[in-house]
């Protein structure tokens, strides 16, 4: 826990900004008056504990950055934080889809893209690359953006970075997760991979999402993605959770991902 020193009206006024939220409009909301919203943004008021949720509630903030209102506060944190091995049930759920999703890619990631779980398809995905990407903490934006990393055999590279980086920025603006801006400034500055495979491939518009394509010794591998998140989550590492799912967005890359994950699991086992 990072403990701030500013002081909690100025947190409020943040992620109300933040939210592009008017006081007006969050105070009818959160059903207390515009003046004493005011108030507490300006150090006149001091919230309560009761107070801070419902303002926390209704701005959407994640649960690590309820715990630094309720310490700027002057309040002991409300939201545990333990490691995904100690979330139990939880846990199980996570194992059940990263496992139920073979023999297709999925993985599971922290609001800062450190890879926390996957299952033996992605391990064959990431298997080609350089053991520096996949040191812990491994950050997978890291390993698929680096021009020595996945990068390089990505064939609709501009577009699939491009989409890649939208997202970052997004996450960003959403959970001003620390750690994510200094990612997405070092992703930013990546050059395009020198050998780049990308022959001018380009996903039509009408197509229904951008997938991923990989080129492999086997031929292209077109991947579309998914997203699993937990709801009503009540520590801070299962909300910053993510399962990422990969499925193949044609028959052929279907066929080829059943290939390659079974002809590594052969060769390992």
């Amino acid at each position: 826990m990072t403990v701030t020193q500013e002081p909690v009206g100025d947190l409020v006024r943040q992620w109300r900004e933040r939210r592009r939220r008017s006081q007006l409009d969050v105070s009818i909301a959160a059903e207390l008056s515009a003046r004493h919203l005011s108030f507490i943004e300006t150090g006149r008021a001091s919230p309560s504990r009761d107070m801070i949720e419902r303002l926390c509630e209704e701005l959407d903030v994640p649960l690590r950055h309820r715990n630094e209102l309720y310490l700027a506060a002057g309040f002991a944190p409300k939201y545990a934080e333990r490691p995904l091995a100690d979330l139990g049930v939880a846990q199980a759920a996570v194992d059940a889809v990263l496992t139920g999703h073979e023999p297709n890619p999925a993985m599971a990631i922290n609001v800062r893209w450190e890879l926390l779980a996957a299952n033996h398809a992605m391990q064959v995905f990431l298997g080609g690359l350089d053991g520096q990407f996949l040191n812990p903490p491994a950050n997978v934006l890291r390993a698929m953006l680096h021009p020595d990393g996945m990068a390089s055999r990505v064939r609709n590279y501009s577009q699939w970075r491009a989409a890649t980086l939208r997202r970052v920025r997004r996450q960003l603006e959403r959970t001003a997760a620390e750690g994510l801006a200094e990612i997405l400034q070092e992703l930013e500055s990546y050059p395009t991979p020198s050998g780049q495979p990308d022959h001018g491939v380009t996903i039509p518009d009408n197509d229904l999402v951008t997938p991923t394509v990989l080129a492999t010794e086997h031929g292209d591998l077109s991947l579309h993605h998914a997203l699993t998140v937990f709801g009503a989550a009540r520590d801070v590492t299962l909300d910053e959770i993510a399962i990422e799912t990969f499925f193949p967005a044609d028959a052929q890359s279907a066929t080829l991902l059943r290939t390659l994950t079974a002809r590594v699991t052969r060769e390992t086992t």
